[in-house]
């Protein structure tokens, strides 16, 4: 037995229970309760190494109880769990001092390795919480409570007190800015300005002058001194967006701004220290272009200190539901009509593969809000919204590789409507998926087959044995 005392204090006897049993057979001695009062009177009298806390219980609030039991025992490891799955029950449990936070449902054997961990970290080895930390009200700046968000919110939580360069990747339409934008705005760096820039929509030939400024008469057009986005964002936070397009030689410039703290504008000569915190984002493969020789190495590196990957709205569909009352609730705020999306037509939007993300699905909510004569939105109003949406020129495009890879096997059973498909129709079907694939990698690599095995996520071995057994012909520029 490790002789280490655990506090549990949760509302649910099944949660007491499954967690006592658990922690006991890991050797731990393990007190329950499900009021706050009592784990308060044992934390008061120097019980326990580490608490486990619920934050909604009949008599007060966990959140409420954790600065108390921080000021009495700021060496006592708290782990906080909650049904209330928002970014705002993930940054108050942070703000508060809380150990980790672990969303309902959680992983037994992640609780178990967490309040190791907790032991082990526990003689003043866990981040500080700041005194002057942006108090937080129950706005909803990220909507979803799926466990792909969950992970999205812890990690947030504990990035927002610190200056870590991040590297926010996913799809058009996830969220991306508005990802950055909490990160800045309840982190230390929220009383300095939030300044964006996307890469893709500024000319080539302008994005030095934009990002590092310009001197009068530093070219033709410059008629006045002119402060760039480093500049502007002086002492917040500057958000590179789409850095995936930015052109190789500012990224080389770029690089030096972030290795030395200092730059100059075009056509200036005074160097000019700088003090930003960096978050970029891009819905490319920037490791990919890395590869394809589009992007230095040594700036992804820099950039991408924290990786954030945002899912895709079809990776979380069980968030859908709650997107759609948020967005009509704004849109009715607005002075828009008052809709009401029928179950049925919830359903509906879940089975959408959602091209365009969460953008996607607030632009369709508006539009129904707006448009149709209906107070309830039913799923025949939906059905023709989407099947409208999906018959565009890019619908094939768009609708992901899952969607299409269905559509073509289902020729398979529909050409046999009295029986099923001949056997053998696995193999069939990777063979018809596997040749295409290595094929188009090696016209992307120009034949070469050590970039090509690279991509695949193959031994080379292994991907010269498919070339010969798929019969992929090897032809002048392949090798």
């Amino acid at each position: 037995m490790s002789g280490e005392s655990i506090l549990i204090a949760d509302d649910d006897a099944s949660i007491r229970k499954v967690l006592s049993q658990a922690l006991g057979r890991a050797g731990f001695a393990v007190q329950t309760t499900s009021h706050a009062g009592t784990l308060w009177r044992w934390v008061e009298a120097g019980e326990g190494d580490v608490v486990i806390t619920d934050v909604v219980m009949p008599d007060e609030d966990g959140l409420e109880l954790l600065p108390r039991i921080k000021k009495i025992r700021p060496d006592l490891p708290v782990i906080v769990m909650s049904a209330r799955n928002t970014l705002m029950t993930a940054l108050k449990a942070t703000e508060r001092g809380a150990y980790e936070y672990l969303p309902k449902p959680f992983d037994i054997n992640k609780l178990q390795a967490t309040v190791k961990n907790a032991l082990r970290g526990a003689k003043g080895q866990r981040p500080e919480t700041t005194s002057d930390q942006v108090p937080i009200d129950e706005t909803m700046p990220i909507i979803g409570r799926s466990p792909a968000m969950q992970e999205i919110y812890r990690l947030i939580a504990r990035l927002v007190a610190t200056n870590l360069s991040v590297l926010i990747s996913g799809e058009s339409g996830t969220g991306k800015e508005l990802v950055a934008r909490v990160l800045h705005d309840y982190g230390d760096r929220r009383q300095g300005s939030f300044v964006a820039i996307n890469m893709a929509a500024i000319p080539r030939e302008l994005i030095e002058s934009e990002l590092f400024g310009h001197e009068k008469g530093a070219f033709t057009g410059a008629t006045t001194r002119h402060a760039g986005r480093f500049e502007q964002a002086e002492g917040g936070t500057l958000f590179l967006d789409e850095i995936g397009d930015m052109p190789l030689e500012a990224q080389t410039r770029l690089l030096r701004v972030l290795q030395e703290g200092e730059f100059t504008t075009v056509g200036g000569r005074r160097t000019i220290q700088t003090n930003v915190r960096i978050i970029a984002a891009t819905n490319h493969n920037l490791r990919q272009q890395v590869e394809q020789g589009l992007f230095r190495e040594d700036l992804f590196y820099r950039l991408n200190v924290v990786p954030l990957r945002l899912p895709a709205l079809r990776e979380r569909t069980a968030d859908i539901p709650d997107l759609v009352r948020y967005f009509l609730v704004e849109a009715s705020s607005q002075g828009l009509p008052e809709k009401v999306f029928e179950p049925a037509a919830l359903e509906r939007l879940k089975r959408y593969n959602w091209p365009g993300n969460v953008r996607e699905l607030e632009n369709l909510v508006r539009r129904m809000a707006v448009l149709s004569a209906e107070d309830v939105i039913s799923e025949a109003i939906i059905d023709s919204e989407l099947v409208d949406a999906s018959t565009g020129e890019n619908s094939a495009a768009t609708e992901g590789l899952e969607g299409s890879v269905e559509r073509h096997l289902s020729r398979y059973f529909a050409a046999h409507p009295d029986s099923m498909p001949p056997t053998g129709l696995y193999q069939r079907v990777i063979r018809e998926i596997e040749r295409p694939l290595i094929l188009l990698t090696l016209r992307a690599t120009h034949g070469n087959q050590i970039r090509a095995a690279a991509l695949l996520g193959l031994n080379r071995n292994t991907l010269r044995k498919k070339i010969r057994e798929l019969d992929i012909p090897v032809v002048r520029g392949l090798k």
